[in-house]
């Protein structure tokens, strides 16, 4: 957009960026025969890679007629086909639309009609994830399979049939959407967060400064992670300098083999969360592989333990880098860096915290009103910066509630104090991290409440020595009902993502609740800490 600036008169300039997906071009032609990626016993050149991305962007161009603005739907666990996806997208400016491969036919249902996507690329390996989105989105013009299968087109048959063909990286602007990241919301619906391309330009730059400074194409970076989410974001920076990305061989976390890997193509950087990383240190492989190569173990998504971050110091060494964020601001929020943690509490000057503000971010704690508070005082968490997302997509009264006064409001409570490191205090919401994935209870609880035994029910996060926390279910029954835990999650299996499942269940004959007659959580979680100490 051009025009006159009314201040001083300066014609502003348009504000067109570069497509994302010519961070692939680029390592191309830097890297070309160099291994751009690795999954079990096969890699890829990057030059593979750009060839690869082209044919697909050509096939959903040419064969489904695929146009900037569209949104592709994408439901696999990791693989060579999905890393490729979010490039062929934004070459043609059309919208990633990832899903979390856990999740049940019906919620990835759900994101196919919410997100309006034209097309879904989907593993054979879910056929009824394939079905359940064909039957509940209208929008739904076709369906391309990741191996071969009864539901979709060949991804790889596409591929081959359409390599040569080319397809210029779309121009686009920097508010122009290149990912729907979908968050969930305290209605317990997932919401699709607009991730832009000039917001994820910043965000590749900013990672490269404050998480993995000095990473070039000498780097290689171990994948234990969905890419759907924060591990895509991470792949993302890799891409942009021609650092190698290897994928895990299994759908699950394999511990030896990932050690396995970081000796063998000398890893020197990955991004996990607390849980994944406590696994991969407790594990007895950890003591058996070449681990000099790592510099940057990056962790986020949720609050790590001190013993387990003294744990995981004294046998990694001081490579170890937190950051908080939400995907709304794709993880640019703070950062604690190597060189401030230590094994040592003594030199743990700061116990608590996650950081100071990202480049290029402010984060201001506020009151109720929207004021700053003084440092060390709680507050609300809320950020501003080109790290920000456009908004929920299509949620007007979602957008209303996140945003004040121009600042993005996390939910989260925290304080700051005077040299500005931050300390998360709590939450807003009812929210709880079990293993990196925030999990919103009304959306359990509104499955619980449909079983016809139960009368009222509350979700609450609860500590756990693996997840860091897990759900915990109260339950009223009805008169003359009957049901065990083991009953009711037997019920939900198939209902709710298993890593939403609560991991117990505690009937009560009657739930906690305020004087206006409303459960109240912090009664719930008191009755439920009542019950374990006295078991």
């Amino acid at each position: 957009m051009t025009g006159r600036n009314p201040a001083g008169g300066i014609a502003l300039r348009s504000t067109r960026v570069m497509n994302l997906a010519s961070f692939l071009t680029q390592a191309s032609r830097r890297h070309g025969d160099e291994i751009a990626l690795v999954w079990r016993d096969r890699t890829w050149s990057w030059a593979d890679l750009e060839a690869r991305v082209e044919a697909m962007a050509a096939a959903l161009r040419e064969r489904f007629g695929v146009v900037k603005g569209d949104r592709i739907l994408v439901q696999s666990q990791n693989c060579n086909q999905l890393f490729e996806s979010m490039f062929a997208c934004f070459r043609l400016g059309a919208v990633w639309v990832p899903a979390n491969f856990r999740q049940t036919p019906d919620e990835v249902a759900y994101l196919a009609q919410s997100s309006g996507a034209v097309g879904m690329i989907c593993n054979a390996a879910f056929p009824d994830h394939a079905a359940a989105a064909r039957r509940q989105s209208n929008a739904l013009r076709f369906l391309v399979s990741i191996e071969p299968s009864a539901f979709g087109e060949s991804y790889d048959a596409l591929v081959d049939s359409h390599r040569g063909q080319p397809v210029a990286a779309a121009p686009v602007d920097r508010d122009d959407p290149c990912w729907f990241f979908y968050t969930s919301g305290t209605t317990g619906r997932p919401k699709a967060a607009v991730l832009t391309h000039g917001q994820m330009a910043f965000v590749v730059t900013n990672h490269l400064c404050d998480l993995m400074p000095g990473t070039t194409n000498r780097d290689a970076s171990l994948v234990v992670a969905p890419l759907s989410h924060g591990a895509g974001i991470h792949q993302l920076v890799q891409v942009a300098k021609g650092a190698k990305t290897v994928l895990l061989p299994t759908e699950k976390l394999d511990v030896p083999a990932a050690w396995a890997l970081v000796e063998r193509w000398r890893v020197s950087n990955m991004f996990t969360v607390p849980t994944i990383l406590k696994m991969l240190v407790e594990d007895p492989s950890v003591s058996h592989a070449d681990r000099s190569s790592l510099r940057y173990v990056i962790y986020a998504g949720a609050p790590m333990y001190r013993a387990d971050q003294k744990r995981i110091l004294e046998v990694l060494g001081p490579v170890i880098v937190q950051y908080y964020g939400l995907g709304e601001v794709t993880g640019n929020i703070t950062v604690f860096p190597a060189s401030m943690h230590a094994a040592d509490d003594s030199r743990d000057l700061r116990p608590g915290t996650c950081g100071l503000e990202r480049v290029g971010m402010s984060v201001s704690i506020q009151d109720a009103d929207g004021r700053e508070v003084a440092p060390g005082e709680t507050g609300e968490i809320c950020v501003i910066g080109p790290a920000v997302f456009a908004g929920y997509y299509d949620n007007p009264e979602a957008n209303a509630q996140a945003f004040r006064n121009g600042w993005f409001r996390t939910g989260d409570l925290g304080r700051m104090d005077a040299e500005g490191f931050l300390y998360i205090t709590g939450r807003n919401s009812d929210m709880y991290i079990s293993g990196g994935s925030n999990i919103y209870p009304r959306e359990i609880e509104e499955k619980i409440l449909m079983h016809p035994a139960i009368r009222e029910v509350a979700v609450v996060g609860v500590p756990h020595e693996k997840w860091g926390e897990a759900g915990a279910a109260a339950i009223v029954l009805n008169d003359g009902c009957a049901l065990t835990g083991d009953e009711l999650k037997d019920w939900l299996k198939g209902q709710i993502a298993a890593y939403k499942m609560p991991s117990h269940v505690e009937i009560f004959d009657e739930l906690p609740k305020s004087g206006y007659g409303k459960i109240t959580k912090k009664l719930v979680k008191e009755a439920l800490d009542a019950r374990r100490a006295g078991s």
